[in-house]
């Protein structure tokens, strides 16, 4: 990026993020939906659930999914703000001043990233009063930082794509919905093992599962092994395929 691409994207960044402070109401309506599930699968189902080998409590072994479904939950009003943007001529405007064109999707990409981030701490704080506990070091928790980031990131230009593209403000946001289902087919519930033999070879061979297998692994103490570099290339495919297809959408729609 050049000087000029990142002041805009920062003045453009601090006019969305006002936004959001201005209805915090969205932060909490993102935290509330997974703080409801990890309720709900502690003290509702967890006592059934058998967790095979893991070595600790339930809320211990749900964590990483539910930290994943809070940011799916998250993108969806990014796909939201852009649709609002996008009708109410905020880009036609834009067109007329000297900004960076990517200045603007980069400005909705950042306040998500800021955004999901606050959430993520209220539902961590959340678990930790429901009896999460980890022995993870620094190291481990800035990895499992730094896997969320990739993974809000990679989200966050997904979203974009709708945002831009949706005919009406429902259809912006609906794409949320089978992200935010995915967890369930995956290991962040149950082990895969538990599961009929199509749902668990689904299950293996999707993105959520490596994900939450290495965040469950960082935060127990445990060898990540290959799960990470899995974990991470899904993340990286997502991002790539996501953002060449968000720009060239942009570029078609502002030229």
């Amino acid at each position: 990026m050049s000087a000029h691409v990142v002041g805009d994207t920062a003045v453009l960044t601090g006019r969305s993020l006002r936004h959001v402070l201005r209805s915090p109401d969205t932060i909490i309506t993102t935290a509330v939906m997974p703080i409801a599930f990890m309720l709900l699968f502690v003290f509702v189902f967890g006592g059934a659930i058998d967790t095979g080998s893991f070595d600790g409590s339930y809320v211990d072994y749900l964590l990483p999914g539910i930290l994943l479904i809070t940011i799916a939950s998250g993108i969806s009003y990014t796909a939201y703000r852009l649709f609002q943007d996008m009708q109410g001529g905020i880009f036609e405007r834009f067109q007329s001043m000297p900004i960076a064109r990517s200045g603007v999707l980069w400005a909705h990409v950042l306040t998500s990233i800021v955004s999901n981030g606050v959430s993520l701490v209220v539902v961590v704080g959340v678990a930790l009063l429901l009896g999460f506990r980890t022995g993870a070091g620094v190291g481990a928790w800035l990895a499992v930082a730094g896997i969320l980031f990739l993974f809000t990131l990679a989200l966050t230009w997904l979203a974009v794509i709708p945002g831009l593209t949706a005919k009406t403000m429902d259809g912006a946001v609906a794409f949320s919905y089978p992200l935010i289902f995915l967890p369930f087919l995956s290991s962040a519930f149950v082990p895969t093992e538990s599961m009929p033999g199509p749902v668990a070879w689904f299950a293996e061979n999707q993105p959520v599962t490596p994900i939450v297998n290495t965040i469950r692994a960082l935060f127990a103490q445990e060898p990540v092994g290959n799960e990470i570099w899995v974990a991470l290339a899904w993340c990286v495919g997502i991002l790539v395929v996501a953002y060449i297809a968000a720009m060239a959408i942009y570029r078609r729609k502002v030229s």
